[in-house]
């Protein structure tokens, strides 16, 4: 996640104001998604049309668009099935030129409208839903579709926009808030505001998570309009790219960007593995050491052998399996028999 937000700041979000939207559907049309992950990538576009159309109405320019980071997640706070999208948008759109014009005040009522209309045509189209399931839905007095959209991040705000970017692509489920109970069998979640838990027994856990798995080659973080990856590659081809320059500023090459691993140590922690705790300098690696005796008789000067923390324990090997016996059937002849008369041909 950490190394996502980085890239993502650097190579794909520009400098301008943006805003986190979350988009979410009624339950009653959730199971469409679980059977059919296919219409996930279906309902992104719905967000980002719906963006589009809200962002670009009273623009004159027909060609200016907005730029758009949409991830699918499908967990909510118990890991059920809950499909919504996490978007970063520009707060406005792009002009060919490299302008830029910020919208105005978003109208959650207007972009829920427009949202929920775009995703039952679809499913109408794809005859996952009748007529008669979106009369219902207009009887309700909340159709369950929702709309968040979160304060505007300005371009200076670089933290915000990094933070943000790791965010929308966060893991289904929290270490941190899961606790197994070997005796049971059991595991404990605890939910996002720690009022409540809930508890499952493994095969349960094991199959929530498994339902939130993306299937081969199924791209849960897409890109749009100005932020769309042919729109990257035209604007490079035309070096325009950097008419507007990226929220933060490329550190290196994407080679050395990747084995970077101090520098994303350093996001995590706050804390820099290379500076000197003696002295402050900047340390820099000269090797690298795998002989398990060498490790032994470093770690055993410095004191921090027999070091045992609570955390950490010592997994023996395990054993080969054992050979089942199999076991042979016995049997018995009885001579003492009848001999089977044989039948006239």
């Amino acid at each position: 996640m950490v190394e996502f937000g980085g890239w993502l700041c650097q190579e794909v979000v520009k400098a301008v104001p943006h805003r986190h939207v979350v988009f979410s559907i009624p339950k009653i049309l959730r199971r469409y998604f679980l059977y059919d992950r296919r219409l996930l990538s279906e309902l992104s576009r719905c967000g980002w049309e719906a963006l589009k159309a809200f962002y670009t109405t009273g623009v004159r320019d027909p060609k200016a668009v907005p730029g758009a980071v949409v991830a699918i997640q499908t967990f909510g706070d118990f890991l059920g099935f809950h499909p919504h999208l996490h978007i970063l948008v520009s707060d406005g759109c792009f002009y060919e030129n490299g302008m830029f014009s910020v919208s105005p005040a978003v109208d959650i009522k207007a972009l829920e409208q427009i949202f929920r209309h775009k995703v039952l045509k679809m499913l109408l189209a794809k005859g996952k839903i009748t007529q008669d399931m979106i009369s219902l839905l207009d009887k309700w007095q909340h159709t369950g579709f929702n709309v968040f959209s979160g304060p505007r991040i300005l371009s200076r705000h670089e933290k915000s926009m990094e933070n943000l970017a790791r965010y929308i692509i966060r893991a289904s489920f929290s270490q941190e808030r899961m606790t197994y109970h070997r005796e049971t069998g059991q595991v404990e979640y605890q939910s996002k505001d720690e009022k409540g838990t809930k508890v499952f027994d493994a095969l349960e856990w094991l199959a929530a998570m498994c339902s939130h798995v993306p299937n081969k080659g199924e791209q849960m973080v897409r890109y749009y309009g100005h932020y769309s990856n042919v729109a990257r590659g035209k604007r490079k081809k035309r070096d325009m790219d950097e008419l507007i320059p990226s929220i933060l500023e490329p550190d290196g090459s994407s080679k050395e960007f990747g084995k970077n691993w101090a520098r994303l140590i350093q996001k995590i922690y706050e804390v820099g593995p290379l500076t000197c705790p003696k002295c402050q300098g900047e340390m820099r690696a000269i090797s690298v050491i795998e002989n398990e005796e060498v490790i032994r008789k470093i770690l055993k000067h410095l004191g921090l052998w027999d070091i045992n923390p609570p955390y950490l324990w010592r997994v023996k090997a395990r054993p080969p399996p054992k050979p089942v016996p199999v076991k042979t059937p016995e049997f018995h002849i009885d001579s003492s028999a009848r001999p089977a008369t044989r039948l006239p041909l």
